[in-house]
């Protein structure tokens, strides 16, 4: 109904037709519509559409705005850029401080709404208020445009009409008794994914590829790779139609594929459900909480990849789609004249320590903990979120101006507000929280963001460090005893443990496994860029020649290479990330930068696992498997001489020469006794004399040199015996003979012929 904000207020029905009853002092209507709902003054708490009372209350942060109008629109009116209801609030009885509210009762079934925002329109001024556009709101539940994945809108429309779910009342889960798993850090081995990545091949035979349930097909395959905990690449609303254009290149076309471009921060991403928008967005929910309860049934726990760097709005010429309508000098950080800061590398930068923003993230942050119960969050470019806000000034932080006080927008604060306040919430501090410790604005805090205690880092450090010496890089060899310990070089000082490090060889962005050890040089013109996106320092190596089709003996040495990386990662203190589809040899072609492509790129491969299953993803079932196994390799702190003991070609004479290639160590533990390992990264072979213990004996374990089965002695290979007799004549001497790039485990047993 369309209503204007005068002092009395009457709601008609179709019955009643020109009478009606009092029943609040805020609008009046002007004519009689087919649906009505009755209006209040309604809380400025919670914000957002809270379904209570008999009605839904609404409340929206606007200190800008000189009106807002409430939009009610229907599901089928949405498809037809209609508002199926208008509300204007009234500034004195529907707004308490910078908070529009209204409480309304009505017939909401198959209801969105949205609002519109009047004002001043200035972008020298940082306002962007248009009444014509109708916005999300950034409390919104569920957002609602189009149902299907990559599919155009209403006139190839790439940004149809967005609006947010109503909540309905009896809106329930059954969550079938889930608790938390609490698993701690130090026992974690993390597996990014991507949702639809993951299972939309047709070789995943799944019932719904390429969504929340058909991930819940494939879990009992990660528990059965040892993986304990899912990091999901974004699943927060955004637009894949982002970057939709024609890429000549694969004759295809280009889309958001990642989702680091987030439209809403508490709506799942609801292209990845199988539902779609059928129930307003409500089914969509539900899928991601049997995703998360699911998982919990089999040990996983569920993180969350969050990006409150920037929004999709990007810069002045993006799109005016909720927070930028809504109070753009609020939300976003921007110059003296109303250019945005670009931090993020993505056209804007989220004003994260301002005190409407940060309360805005502290409140999303604990709906996904407690509606949606993830296990924790992996922040990216989380550097942003220690900068100083476009209002962060001495006068608005102390209450007056300081002498000498310098700080400008932007800064990085030693005691950021928002990451405080995250790491003191009483339900934040009890989750796992994962920084991105770096931005695009030049900010690196790796070893170095703030903490309090609790924060751990993607480990870039490591990425690199072990990337250079299992290639065979001089001048490393100390600094990779670091990466094995833990990086007590990054973190001890800080107070922090070695589970702190997140560590990882491959990620989503960068080479996958494969590639690293098949291309010195990125080859990204899939992309239609001309081969300049992407990075150009990737520390890879091709073993010889470039590109898949190479001779016997280059294939040979990079499968070594691939076990080398993961027995590094699987036997590293601290808490190593598997990037998926690494444990069969994922190749995106030498692709370092895959954003934009919905395609066999990104996939996981079912049938190359399959392929691989008695190969390498053995492999790395079998190391994860020893590494939940042995006490030692989760340690709560960092090592000490009394545990661990370093080794060179002979025992307790290591060698940190810069021309050293080689590392070796032996590791005390409560389970397996003691464990030896080592690594040898020069192109020439080396024998190793190993550490004496009178009356135990050293049985190899891992060679991975060997090809397989033989890299792995396993509990059930066939000729497993034979398999350490053929070593026999070495360790009766002590000695253990490793061939060029190379690493092995040896562990400590009873010498039954002492």
């Amino acid at each position: 109904m369309n209503v204007v904000g005068v002092k009395r207020s009457f709601v008609i029905s179709a019955s009643d037709g020109v009478g009606g009853r009092e029943v609040a002092e805020t609008a009046v209507v002007e004519k009689p519509r087919l649906k009505s709902f009755e209006v209040f003054g309604g809380s400025p708490m919670p914000f957002g559409a809270t379904a209570q009372n008999g009605g839904v209350n609404f409340a929206v942060f606007s200190g800008g705005a000189i009106s807002v109008t409430l939009c009610l629109i229907s599901l089928s009116d949405l498809q037809e850029n209609k508002v199926t209801e208008e509300i204007r609030l009234d500034p004195l009885a529907n707004r308490t401080g910078d908070v529009w509210h209204a409480f309304l009762k009505g017939n909401f079934e198959d209801m969105l709404y949205g609002y519109k925002f009047d004002g001043k329109f200035s972008s020298e001024e940082g306002h962007y208020y248009d009444s014509t556009r109708i916005l999300v709101d950034p409390y919104a539940k569920a957002v609602i445009s189009r149902g299907e994945y990559g599919a155009l809108g209403p006139d190839g429309n790439c940004w149809p009409q967005m609006a947010g779910m109503v909540p309905a009342p009896d809106f329930k889960f059954d969550w079938e008794g889930d608790l938390p798993l609490k698993h701690p850090q130090r026992d974690l081995v993390i597996y990014e994914m991507h949702v639809r990545g993951f299972t939309r091949h047709e070789s995943s035979m799944t019932k719904f590829p390429g969504t929340y349930l058909g991930v819940v097909e494939k879990l009992d395959y990660l528990k059965e790779l040892g993986v304990n905990c899912i990091e999901l690449m974004p699943c927060q609303e955004y637009n894949e139609l982002e970057y939709f254009s024609y890429n000549s290149v694969l004759g295809n076309y280009k889309l958001n594929f990642w989702g680091y471009s987030t439209v809403n921060f508490f709506s799942p991403m609801l292209r990845y459900s199988s539902a779609g928008i059928s129930n307003c967005g409500h089914d969509a929910i539900n899928e991601v909480k049997i995703l998360v309860r699911e998982a919990h049934k089999r040990g996983i726990e569920v993180l969350m990849d969050v990006v409150f760097n920037h929004t999709a709005e990007g810069n002045e010429n993006g799109p005016i789609l909720s927070f930028r309508g809504i109070d753009n000098s609020v939300y976003y950080m921007l110059a003296p004249k109303g250019e945005f800061y670009n931090y993020s590398g993505c056209g804007n930068t989220f004003n994260c320590n301002h005190p409407v923003v940060r309360q805005f993230i502290l409140d999303c942050l604990r709906y996904w903990v407690t509606e949606m119960h993830v296990d924790g969050f992996r922040f990216d470019l989380a550097s942003i979120m220690t900068r100083s806000s476009s209002l962060w000034d001495a006068v608005n932080v102390y209450g007056n101006p300081i002498e000498g006080d310098l700080l400008t927008t932007g800064t990085p604060l030693g005691s950021p507000p928002l990451i405080d306040m995250i790491s003191n919430d009483p339900i934040l501090r009890g989750v796992k929280l994962i920084a991105e410790a770096w931005d695009t604005g030049g900010l690196y805090q790796v070893g170095m963001f703030p903490h309090w205690g609790i924060w751990s880092e993607w480990n870039g450090k490591y990425r690199d460090i072990v990337r250079q010496f299992i290639k065979g890089t001089d001048g490393l060899s100390g600094a990779f005893a670091e990466c094995l310990c833990g990086s007590p070089n990054l973190y001890q000082d800080g107070g922090r443990k070695p589970w702190n490090s997140i560590n990882f060889i491959c990620a989503h962005d960068g080479f996958t496994l494969g590639d690293l050890v098949t291309y010195n040089n990125k080859h990204n013109s899939a992309n239609g860029e001309d081969n300049n996106d992407g990075e150009n320092h990737n520390n890879s190596w091709n073993c010889g020649q470039e590109g898949e089709f190479v001779s016997l003996p280059v294939k040979k040495l990079r499968k070594r290479q691939m076990r080398n990386f993961f027995l590094c990662l699987m036997v590293s203190q601290g808490v190593p990330m598997i990037y998926m589809g690494d444990e069969y040899g994922h190749t995106k072609g030498g692709n370092n930068n895959t954003y934009c492509h919905d395609n066999y790129i990104n996939y996981f491969r079912w049938d190359k696992m399959e392929e691989s299953s008695s190969d390498f993803f053995r492999f790395c079932c079998l190391m994860t498997k020893f590494r939940h196994e042995c006490e030692s390799l989760g340690l709560n702190d960092f090592p000490t001489s009394e545990r661990l003991q370093w080794h060179g070609y002979t025992p307790g004479e290591p060698n940190w020469s810069e021309t050293s290639r080689f590392v070796a160590f032996s590791l005390i533990d409560s389970v397996k006794g003691e464990i030896y390992i080592a690594f040898n990264t020069s192109h020439l072979p080396v024998m190793v004399t190993l550490p004496e213990r009178p009356g135990y004996r050293w049985a190899p374990l891992v060679d991975t040199s060997k090809a397989a089965p033989y890299d792995f002695l396993s509990d059930d290979l066939v000729e497993k015996d034979t398999a350490i007799n053929q070593y026999s004549q070495f360790l009766d001497a002590n000695l253990y003979p490793m061939l060029s790039y190379s690493s092995i485990i040896l562990v400590l047993s009873v010498d039954d012929t002492a």
